[in-house]
């Protein structure tokens, strides 16, 4: 039977919840002083995307840690980022017991981000089932195909906007499988990387377009102008190192038995979470 999978970024809706709900300085804490409103932002999140979607089965992807393969390729891969809130440091186990409280999978494989968890299990499911990518990361684009959908969720909570295999082109201008190539030469400002220099995302746009695939560019380079011949000739091996720290591994070593991840909330086992954690509205978060 072909089931609806969704794959939840699980960083990408804490950080937002946390900050979402901290930005004026408002935090929420347990008797024991013990920080929250990320975790509680997050089941929000989760729940409303659950309900907007209706996936068969849930499975939530974690990153480990600051250090991957890919700063070991690159050491400024992210080396802008500044350490997460003292606040937040707490919710990162705290918002994972919420998860299992939810029988929901949660998943993480040192060395590597959630995005290759996601990636992995993505490529693995999708030849039989619809696959639905929850998360804020534009980079999940790439993973875009035939079965599977990006839902990125924008301000505030219930307002998606879903990339499918129709619709990509015409909200993007390029084609998925180009997303990588026009990662490689624009680079990502939020992750630290450069990409080409003098190629922002209009003149990457237009050569995909023009051309396809970066290899094909690469080809006709003499019919570029003399400025774009220059960049790309000067920084081909920044655009090959932008490319591989964009790329999603799909083919990662772990095991998610999908009928673990089958969504049939214990509503009992939530709210005894919920209570544990003082939230107030138990019952309204659970149904809003």
């Amino acid at each position: 039977m072909k089931k609806k999978i969704m794959l939840v970024d699980g960083m990408a809706l804490l950080f937002r919840g946390f900050f979402a709900t901290s930005y004026r300085g408002y935090f929420m804490y347990t008797s024991k002083g013990v920080p929250t409103n990320g975790v509680y932002q997050f089941c929000r999140y989760l729940l409303d995307a659950i309900r907007t979607f209706e996936p068969t089965n849930v499975v939530c992807c974690w990153d480990v840690s600051s250090k991957t393969f890919r700063t070991e390729m690159y050491d400024q891969y992210k080396a802008n980022r500044q350490d997460p809130p003292e606040e937040l440091v707490p919710q990162f186990d705290l918002v994972k017991e919420v998860v299992d409280s939810f029988d929901i999978p949660n998943i993480e494989l040192n060395n590597y981000e959630a995005d290759d968890c996601i990636g992995s299990l993505a490529r693995k499911y999708e030849a039989d089932h619809d696959i639905y990518i929850l998360t804020g990361d534009l980079d999940m684009l790439q993973l875009v195909n035939d079965n599977i959908s990006v839902i990125i969720m924008r301000k505030g909570i219930g307002n998606y906007e879903t990339f499918t295999k129709e619709n990509f082109y015409e909200k993007r201008g390029i084609h998925p499988e180009q997303y990588i190539d026009f990662k490689g030469l624009t680079g990502d400002s939020a992750d630290n990387y450069p990409g080409v220099k003098g190629i922002g995302e209009k003149t990457a746009l237009r050569l995909l377009n023009d051309y396809e695939t970066v290899e094909r560019l690469m080809e006709n380079i003499e019919d570029l102008t003399p400025a774009l011949k220059r960049n790309l000739a000067n920084d081909e091996k920044m655009y090959k190192l932008s490319r591989e720290l964009a790329a999603i591994k799909c083919d990662l070593p772990f095991e998610c038995i999908l009928e673990d991840s089958t969504w049939a909330i214990d509503r009992m086992k939530v709210s005894d979470m919920f209570k544990a954690l003082e939230f107030k509205n138990i019952e309204q978060l659970l149904e809003e």
